[in-house]
């Protein structure tokens, strides 16, 4: 490789210091005029997901040395929205996003790096690493850090609050409760459900920016590190070729990404996620294009918390790229990715090597077929996607309802508004009894702009984990869902609360309507009266007119930042200055 043109060495010939101070952090006089790759990890004690990367970063840097590379680790460690679930720790979380992209710009255009190998797991470090790549368009691979195995009978950790809602109402002794939690994360890596985090992986997998076959792999598992190690040759590759993120991250390799999303009952949070990436790429995607998509493509896996199994069941079942042969009649087959082939010859080259065949041999262990986890396409769960975006009064620029989670029953659906400003409130008033059948909770003033779009979890698994109320009582909010959330939740309804958009007007014992089938989301009545279309837009109308916007949350700090600077959900919630 002709290396006189890295923009390691422009830097080198520029900066009279680089070299000794290169020199001083261990590199010899010849790894100075190697390419310089950056290893950007989110790793640490934060959470499961992260304490093992520093393997990986190891494997990768082995990979990238043995390529003729030389490597350099950097760090941003991430958060967990599980630990932050439910406190004010919650607001950080979307925000995280952001800092974690900044912070490899940052390291990439300070270290003069020819290119990036980032190695994250879950919900925020992905996308915030995929926006810095979108955003750098360097020769970069993503690295996933897998999924963590499950516990005791069939328990993965989106069971816990169910388990405690359980608790909390007397049905489940504290004793059963503290044994089920203390085996929720009984192994290293991602939740072992299609949360954000392993949607995500296989996000970065769908847009060409991972390897194949390296999304929701065992975290405990050798085949994982062989990945990575392979992934830090690869980086090498990719800059030899000139092949950077810019040239794989395509509005075509988006829609890949959103048709498989569908096909996965993929957790909502990708839609802020691939908004947000898109953008730096200067393309855009909508909730429009979403809803389009979904509606043509089927939902295929049986992953919980929509389905029955594991998330390490995906990938035994043949992951990502199984996934995407089943659509690979949707697909735009061309699209390239880290490979340096597209995204038809990928799966054709897994077919030749008899892959697909043989990690199914791993359910065998079991007694489960691979079509009881990945449906073929003449077989799917569902002839559409996982994800309507609902319309109307309510949400102007649209809103987010995941499918496959809501029982059919309240598919269409009318209720009295029982309206809240914060998540706290709303979910003692569930456990209060203060809910009853019919209800429509409203929690609003947590969109990004009013709190850093906090996930509003334990009020959807309060609802969800009461049989009578799953199923007549529906949930709205201008915040986000966990991944595991389940139930009629609807959630990202815009324009938010805080910039005065329709649900900052609703109060209660309004008549609220949801019918995923039309994809609409009303306001159809006041005071338990159904009125007509013309005489809701003259209520809205006088309400807006004594409505004052709320004093700002957060005026010092990393929370003040974002929530002036954040675009609405609608936009991804990313950061505009």
């Amino acid at each position: 490789m002709n290396t006189s043109n890295l923009t390691s060495q422009k830097m080198r010939r520029k900066a009279s210091e680089i070299d000794s101070l290169r020199l001083g952090c261990g590199w010899t006089e010849d790894d100075l005029k190697k390419p310089w790759i950056l290893v950007d990890s989110v790793e640490g004690q934060s959470h499961p997901g992260s304490v093992r990367l520093g393997l990986l970063g190891d494997e990768v840097i082995n990979g990238i040395v043995s390529a003729g590379g030389t490597p350099a680790k950097y760090y941003i460690t991430d958060t967990c929205d599980g630990i932050s679930q439910g406190t004010p720790g919650m607001s950080y979380s979307l925000p995280s996003r952001e800092l974690i992209s900044f912070a490899v710009e940052m390291h990439a255009k300070t270290g003069h790096f020819d290119g990036m190998t980032l190695i994250s797991s879950c919900d925020k470090s992905i996308p915030g690493h995929l926006m810095a790549a979108a955003r750098l368009d360097l020769p970069t691979i993503l690295v996933p850090g897998g999924t963590a195995d499950w516990g005791p009978h069939g328990m993965t950790l989106e069971q816990v609050a169910t388990y405690d809602s359980q608790r909390r109402r007397g049905k489940l002794s504290t004793e059963e409760y503290q044994f089920l939690a203390k085996f929720g994360c009984p192994t290293p890596g991602a939740c072992a459900f299609m949360g954000t985090a392993c949607t995500m992986q296989i996000m970065s997998e769908a847009l060409g920016m991972a390897l194949p076959t390296s999304a929701l792999a065992l975290s405990t598992g050798f085949e994982i590190t062989r990945l990575a190690r392979k992934a830090g040759k690869q980086v090498l590759y990719l800059i030899e070729q000139g092949l950077s993120a810019g040239k794989i991250l395509t509005k075509e390799a988006f829609e890949n990404a959103i048709m498989v999303h569908a096909a996965i009952a993929g957790s909502t949070n990708a839609l802020l996620h691939i908004i947000a990436l898109a953008a730096e790429r200067g393309i855009e995607i909508t909730h429009d294009d979403f809803d389009f998509i979904n509606r043509r493509i089927p939902y295929l896996t049986n992953i919980r918390p929509s389905g029955r199994y594991p998330s390490s069941f995906f990938w035994y079942a043949g992951g990502t790229q199984y996934v995407m042969k089943q659509l690979i009649d949707k697909l735009h087959l061309n699209v390239l990715t880290v490979t340096g082939s597209t995204v038809e010859e990928n799966i054709k080259n897994l077919e030749k090597e008899n892959y697909f065949e043989k990690i199914a041999t791993y359910l065998e262990n079991y007694k489960v077929s691979r079509d009881e986890v990945i449906r073929t396409k003449s077989n799917p769960f569902s002839e559409t996607g996982s994800i309507a975006i609902l319309k109307g009064n309510i949400a102007p620029d649209g809103a987010v309802v995941k499918i496959t989670a809501v029982d059919p029953s309240m598919h269409k659906f009318t209720g009295r508004a029982k309206v809240f400003d914060s998540q706290d409130d709303a979910v003692k008033a569930i456990f209060d009894e203060k809910i009853e059948s019919g209800d429509a909770v409203i929690i609003r003033y947590e969109g990004p702009k009013g709190s850093g779009m906090p996930e509003q979890f334990y009020a959807t698994e309060a609802i969800a984990s009461d049989p009578k109320l799953n199923i007549s009582v529906a949930l709205l909010t201008d915040g986000r869902f966990s991944g595991a959330s389940r139930g009629p939740v609807v959630g990202h309804v815009s324009p938010e609360a805080v910039e005065g958009g329709t649900i900052a007007l609703l109060e209660n014992s309004d008549l609220i309507e949801i019918d995923i089938p039309k994809r609409r989301l009303e306001l159809v009545g006041v005071k338990d009266q159904t009125l007509k279309s013309e005489e809701i837009t003259k209520v809205l109308v006088e309400r807006k007119q004594f409505w004052k916007p709320p004093p700002r949350k957060f005026m010092t700090g990393m929370l003040a930042f974002y929530t002036q600077h954040a675009t609405s959900a609608s936009k991804g919630g990313r950061m505009m200055l």
